[in-house]
């Protein structure tokens, strides 16, 4: 576009135009053309005119030639629009949301925006805007993990009775461990958290070895027993089991909690319970560690001290973890279970009717 009239301003039409910029109420986009037509009668170029009004060229040559065309009256309104594409029909939105969840042709995992709007024949912005609509999330997917075991109903109401009245005159325990913890050094180091931008690591690292904790969280009382070793094999947890048993004031009666990991069934730990006669293993369900309450502090301790910790050696690592222990214990909160037996088996019941 470039200038094509020259504008020839009466002074009725010159008197009004004074009237629209002096006035304080009027829109500020009635203002600015009004004052580009006033600075056009003066004969001024166009990129004076469009500096004085603060607006680009190809608008001082729109609206000079909308002033040539319309006069003032055409200043003070905007031409209306074409009408956008029409919406998408129905069947072409139930079309839409079934190849969504329908398999992707080919080899591909899943569907993306532009896959589908090139498959539909709409544009990107279309797809998107019935996925919205729809709640459709092609690019997510959520993990998860049914338990089979045959006795899972018992377990289940055995151990969340432990947690929600536990015996007395008894110590319930959440044993496990987290096995190959990672002492990882950064490369190089990183720069702190400043307003307007988050802290920096690198994204490789050097591998300093490897630590294994055991620990036993007392449900009562919330304290944690721990203890860092090399290796997790039975004879590692053999005497983290011991270091328990001396932990634990005699004459009470000792429920340990824990997994179905090999080392806690193997022969000879079987022969040390049988030694021990106030301890009682309860064994979680196979694929339900979340039953398993030691696994809540494994998860704080791995995203308040491990995930971004730096470590140049394994003593290091373990005399970190060690201090999160201590911390833990200076100020511990009973661990407390607020789900009943039944409303779990009535929540899984409707996880398994929507498998099917």
């Amino acid at each position: 576009m470039a200038q094509s009239v020259c504008l020839v301003v009466s002074a009725g039409d010159r008197a009004r135009l004074e009237a629209i910029v002096a006035d304080r109420n009027r829109p500020q986009k009635h203002v600015a053309r009004a004052r580009l037509v006033l600075l056009s009668a003066d004969r001024l170029d166009v990129a004076a005119i469009a500096r004085r009004a603060g607006i680009s060229r190809p608008a001082v040559w729109r609206w000079q030639r909308r002033y040539a065309e319309a006069g003032v009256d055409g200043l003070l309104r905007d031409k209306t629009r074409k009408p956008g594409k029409a919406p998408l029909g129905d069947g072409l939105v139930r079309r839409l949301v079934a190849l969504t969840c329908a398999e992707p042709p080919g080899e591909v995992t899943h569907w993306t925006g532009r896959a589908m709007a090139e498959a539909v024949g709409v544009s990107l912005r279309s797809v998107q805007r019935v996925w919205a609509a729809h709640k459709l999330q092609p690019h997510r997917v959520r993990t998860f993990k049914r338990s089979r075991d045959p006795a899972f109903l018992a377990k289940l109401a055995a151990i969340v009775g432990l947690y929600v009245a536990p015996p007395r005159h008894a110590v319930v325990l959440s044993v496990d461990e987290k096995s190959q913890i990672q002492a990882l050094d950064r490369t190089q180091p990183g720069l702190p958290i400043k307003p307007g931008r988050c802290g920096t690591m690198t994204h490789d690292y050097k591998r300093n070895g490897t630590t294994t904790l055991f620990a036993a969280l007392n449900v009562l009382d919330g304290t944690v027993l721990g203890r860092c070793m090399q290796r997790h094999r039975h004879q590692e947890f053999l005497r983290f089991l011991n270091t328990v048993e001396a932990a634990v004031p005699a004459g009470k009666l000792i429920h340990a909690i824990m997994d179905n990991y090999g080392t806690h069934k193997h022969p000879k730990v079987m022969a040390w319970l049988a030694r021990h006669p106030r301890w009682t293993f309860h064994f979680t369900p196979t694929s339900a560690s979340w039953l398993n309450a030691v696994e809540s502090f494994f998860s704080a301790l791995t995203r308040r001290r491990l995930r971004r910790g730096v470590f140049c050696s394994i003593v290091e690592l373990q005399a970190a973890i060690n201090r999160y222990i201590d911390e833990h214990n200076d100020d511990p909160a009973p661990f407390v279970w607020t789900k009943t037996a039944d409303q779990i088996t009535a929540k899984l019941n409707r996880l398994n009717a929507s498998l099917h």
